[in-house]
């Protein structure tokens, strides 16, 4: 087995480690930015294909996949995002009623079992150990669209960087789909960054299903005035 995309993957969550710590808001910013870039890409594709449409009758024939490889990376860069600022909705009406070391528990166990989640996801090979017959996982199927090397549907490379660098029309597919082992290494890390922040109270859970009620809390006199 080749286990170089898995040496890529921890080197890329160790700068980036090393990156939040020296550059916390900069770092911060930077995730931000980058989701607000593939929503702004999805708005614009979307309305430049209503204008060109029904104004021009006309169009980008691969916008379709475009928007729906975008909003495939907007979910997958969510999920650790979420995770991260702790914007996850959920259910908290028992962490809430019950003492704070059961809370503290129940928490640990979430964040535990997201991190688990995404190290099953991310190559599953590591449970054959534990009896369990499984294989495969996204860095075997990312690594076998790199080794075939076939291309998308509609997504082409521009003319010039195929005639600069000998490239085939079709964008790789490889290329599309390298975001499924970044999403869950980021996945994996801001599950385990959640796990130890939890473990020393620096936050109190994994989910934020308080936010409505804190909302409705702070805007209650609102109308009043």
């Amino acid at each position: 087995m080749n286990y170089w995309p898995h040496i890529y993957l921890l080197v890329f969550i160790g700068i980036l480690w090393i990156l939040e710590k020296l550059f916390p808001r900069a770092m911060e910013k930077a995730e931000e930015n980058l989701l607000v870039l593939v929503i702004s890409a999805i708005m614009l594709v979307s309305f430049g294909q209503v204008i060109a449409r029904y104004g021009f009758n006309t169009g980008w024939s691969a916008a379709l996949e475009f928007n729906t490889v975008a909003f495939s990376w907007l979910i997958l860069l969510g999920m650790s995002y979420g995770i991260k600022t702790g914007i996850h909705l959920g259910v908290d009406i028992v962490l809430n009623a019950v003492p704070h070391r059961v809370c503290k528990a129940l928490s640990l166990f979430g964040a535990f079992a997201t991190l688990m989640y995404g190290l099953i996801l991310i190559d599953s090979a590591w449970l054959a150990m534990l009896g369990v017959d499984v294989k495969g996982g996204a860095i075997e199927y990312w690594a076998k669209m790199y080794k075939i090397g076939i291309g998308s549907e509609e997504l082409r490379y521009p003319e010039f960087l195929q005639e600069a660098f000998g490239l085939q029309p079709r964008v790789h597919r490889w290329l599309v789909l390298v975001i499924l082992p970044i999403s869950l290494a980021l996945l994996i890390y801001r599950s385990l960054q959640a796990f130890i922040d939890i473990w020393r109270d620096e936050r109190p859970m994994l989910i934020s299903g308080h936010e409505a009620k804190d909302l409705v809390d702070e805007n209650l006199n609102v109308l009043k005035d």
